[in-house]
């Protein structure tokens, strides 16, 4: 709890931040531009699984690792989680490079200025190319969440954001291409990731860092078959949450898309927030399962739901009341929003809030099939409705298709998989028990038996 505390301010920074681009980009970019540049990235976001969920296995093994203290093999497992993401991302960079003038982006994301259209496939490779180099470069975030070095993670983190909005605010000042303004948002957080790790292996953990010695093909094989579990969650996920702007832009055009980004990004940072307060509860969660207290467990995910609901709720009451308000300050150029849409993007925010804290608890332990079950029926509900809803009512359909799926689908599927992680792991269970229960694979030499409770939480 300390570490959820002390990593707030962090991230009010890091929320902060997109607030500030929005309206400055918007207005030099233009309706068309920004669109384009929303759809891509909404293409990026659902493209978070490219890491085939090594990111999120190796934070699950290394939560484990750190609550026995064993650091050799902690080391081997950021070695192979490095080797492997490194040369994903070079692999997928050249296929990148390779497609970029193949592919008819400006077909694909129904750009009609030809201007804009000129710049399409430069923004594709910058957003793609950005997010493919900081693939291996983001597992540094995971290491720190891992050991507890929560506050230390955020604030990297909330420097990415604020060197992001610096790059966006000097472009735009000095009337920059826009092919540089995308540039200058998408290029800080990899190059703030490489400076967290260099200081991170350089100075602060040196037994950790990466090193072609230590990585072991039985490890690597080890956290591929728990991050495959986690690779067809982040697919499923990942499309249902992000491909509004995507469909926006396919049914009702990319100046609708531009605009329901702006409105979106209101409630999303809501979402958003509470997600990242409550992503320390994962390696909190294992550390503490992996001593048995169970007790603890249930404690802090019962607070931490009330918590996150009412974080979210009050301020999202304040946009459905004054959400335009916000956005003729904020972007003066942006058309009003319906009040139905600012409410049924309220609603969301508080479904997603509510189900945040539960999903730690699951993922802690690699309990993942009641997820899968709920994120599955999630995309079959979602896709089709907001299509459906998006000809019928436009922005504010897509709106309420987005709360009526996940408040049917994933939310019910949260609590029922929190539930069962919970049953499946009796008090005192001792690693080697878990690990035959959830297929958590550990070199027989790192196994520790656990011989009671601990004197308190994690």
């Amino acid at each position: 709890m300390t570490g959820i505390a002390s990593s707030l301010g962090g991230k009010a920074v890091g929320l902060v931040a997109p607030l500030l681009i929005t309206p400055v980009a918007f207005e030099h970019l233009g309706p068309q531009r920004y669109g384009l540049w929303m759809a891509v990235m909404s293409l990026t976001s659902m493209a978070l699984f490219a890491d085939f969920g090594l990111g999120n296995g190796l934070l699950t093994r290394l939560a484990r690792l750190h609550a026995t203290g064993d650091r050799r093999a902690a080391a081997r497992e950021v070695a192979g989680a490095y080797a492997l993401l490194g040369a994903l991302a070079a692999a997928l960079l050249a296929v990148l490079v390779g497609t970029v003038r193949v592919v008819p982006w400006p077909a694909l994301l129904n750009v009609t200025d030809p201007a804009v259209a000129r710049d399409t496939r430069a923004v594709v490779l910058l957003c793609f190319g950005a997010f493919l180099v900081n693939i291996p470069l983001g597992l540094i975030q995971r290491v720190q969440y891992a050991h507890q070095q929560v506050a230390q993670s955020n604030l990297w983190q909330a420097g990415g954001s604020l060197v992001s909005v610096g790059l966006v605010l000097a472009a735009v000042a000095v009337d920059a291409a826009s092919v540089l303004v995308v540039a200058a948002a998408v290029l800080a957080v990899p190059l703030v990731n490489l400076g967290n790790s260099i200081c991170y292996f350089g100075f602060q953990e040196r037994a950790l860092r990466p090193r072609r010695r230590e990585v072991r093909a039985g490890v690597a094989r080890g956290l591929l078959r728990l991050g495959a579990r986690f690779f067809v969650l982040s697919v499923l996920s990942s499309v249902v949450l992000n491909v509004d702007g995507f469909l926006v832009g396919q049914v009702l055009g990319l100046e609708a898309a531009a605009k329901y980004a702006v409105v979106l990004r209101m409630f999303s940072l809501l979402a958003l927030f509470v997600t990242l307060v409550n992503l320390p509860l994962w390696p909190a969660n294992g550390e503490a399962l992996a001593r048995g207290d169970v007790a603890w467990v249930r404690r802090t995910t019962w607070r931490m739901g009330w918590l996150s609901a009412g974080a979210v709720l009050l301020p999202g009451l304040g946009l459905v009341a004054l959400g335009n308000d916000v956005l003729r300050l904020w972007v003066p150029a942006a058309a009003p929003a319906p009040v139905p849409l600012l409410v049924a993007l309220a609603v969301w925010s508080v479904l997603v809030a509510v189900a945040s804290p539960a999903f730690m608890v699951q993922n802690s332990v690699g309990s993942l099939r009641t997820q899968f079950l709920g994120w599955t029926a999630c995309l079959l509900v979602a896709v089709p409705l907001k299509v459906a809803l998006a000809h019928r009512a436009g922005l504010t359909g897509v709106a309420v298709a987005s709360a009526v799926a996940y408040g049917t689908t994933v939310l019910p599927a949260a609590l029922v998989g929190y539930r069962r992680a919970l049953s499946a792991i009796p008090v005192h269970e001792t690693p080697d028990d878990h690990e035959e229960k959830h297929g958590v694979a550990y070199s027989a030499r790192h196994r520790h038996r656990t011989a009671g409770p601990p004197d308190g939480g994690p």
